[in-house]
């Protein structure tokens, strides 16, 4: 295939990100739209010069000539709309996070299996520079053995809805699945998780909390039942350990940020620092990521492959370059995520086992 024909699904605000980086990606070719009124799907149409436009989910996955579909809907819709995506024979990239459940999760990842399709999640933080210069680390053994991270999220009082932006779906966890934790801790728990190379998680611990006060009547209407904070602390095999802090509202001025910790050194991610020992001296060194960045997109083969989500599916749908493993990556964030509710719910410290059995499967059905 010289291009990947795409049919978009959603034309709201995420779709058009997408569409304004497909526009730099020679052979994304996005030929149909879909939203829920034809009014919405047709300024959408109009303003990318998208050729076809549906009201009807199912009518976009049966146009014979579309390669792919990207999914830009609320979470509660991600599971059933990929799975009938996947069952008609398309690719599917699909907004984060995953699912609502970890078994609704699993179903997406088994379907792909099922039709030999590809399941790719928008995972942004694995294509940042920091992101990129803390793997050629990892992978030329700089950091030698990992064995703790730190997933911190940081926003003072930055809730969606309730403090002026973005839509009550956010805030509601029938829709939503979950609050900071979910919505915020997905780039950076699936980031970490790249790095330390996708450890299978025994046991989780954690704590939810919506402390801070709001206004009241936006409480109301945006049935607002989310965590504002989430804060837990997950036991992987290999000896490797993770805590988080994910925060959509605390009273603080900045907190630190994520770190990964090996024997031979340590990276703080945002902003980007390695530390490591040298000759019995202890380093501190920054770098020009600006440059860095620059210099790996102009010399290495298929650097391009690596500079958006979307133009890494792109490339990985072409051949050109291995599929990080998105999906998967996002189905155990999602079982950390699930992990740590249930330990709140409980009070106690829960097994990967027990988040897995209690895990719901919804009505996959669309």
């Amino acid at each position: 295939m010289g291009k990947i024909r795409i049919g978009l699904i959603g034309a709201g605000m995420i779709s058009q990100k997408h569409l304004s980086v497909y526009q730099e990606i020679p052979e994304a070719e996005v030929i149909a739209v879909c939203s829920r009124t034809q009014e919405s799907a047709e300024c959408c149409a109009k303003k990318w010069g998208i050729p076809n436009v549906y009201t009807d989910i199912h009518q976009l996955i049966q146009q014979k000539d579309i390669d792919a579909v990207d999914i830009c809907l609320h979470n509660h819709l991600h599971a059933p709309v990929s799975i009938a995506a996947l069952n008609a024979g398309k690719h599917v990239y699909c907004e984060k996070p995953l699912a609502m459940s970890y078994a609704d999760g699993l179903a997406m990842l088994e379907a792909a299996k099922r039709n030999q399709k590809t399941l790719h999640i928008q995972l942004g933080f694995l294509y940042r520079p920091y992101a990129r210069a803390a793997k050629r680390l990892v992978d030329g053994g700089a950091l030698g053995e990992i064995y703790h991270a730190r997933s911190v999220g940081f926003r003072r009082r930055n809730r969606p809805y309730v403090d002026g932006f973005g839509s009550a779906d956010f805030v509601e966890r029938r829709l939503s699945g979950g609050g900071a934790l979910y919505d915020f801790g997905v780039y950076h728990i699936s980031l970490l998780l790249y790095l330390m190379g996708l450890p299978a998680p025994t046991r989780m611990s954690g704590k939810l909390y919506q402390k801070i006060d709001m206004d009241e009547a936006r409480r109301s209407s945006g049935h607002y039942d989310v965590e504002e904070l989430g804060v837990g602390f997950v036991r992987f095999e290999n000896d490797m350990t993770m805590d988080l802090f994910e925060s959509w509202a605390v009273h603080l001025d900045s907190m630190d940020p994520g770190i990964l910790l090996g024997t031979k050194g340590g990276i703080k991610l945002d902003p980007f620092s390695f530390h490591t020992t040298i000759c019995d001296a202890e380093l501190d060194c920054t770098g020009d990521l600006e440059k860095m960045d620059f210099r790996w997109k102009n010399t290495q083969p298929n650097e391009f492959a690596y500079a958006s989500s979307e133009a890494h599916w792109i490339a990985a749908l072409l051949g050109k370059v291995p599929m990080i493993p998105t999906a998967e990556l996002a189905l155990t964030t999602l079982l950390i995520q699930e992990g740590i509710t249930l330990s709140d719910c409980r009070n106690c410290e829960v097994t990967a086992e027990e988040v897995k059995a209690a895990s719901v499967l919804s009505n996959l059905v669309v």
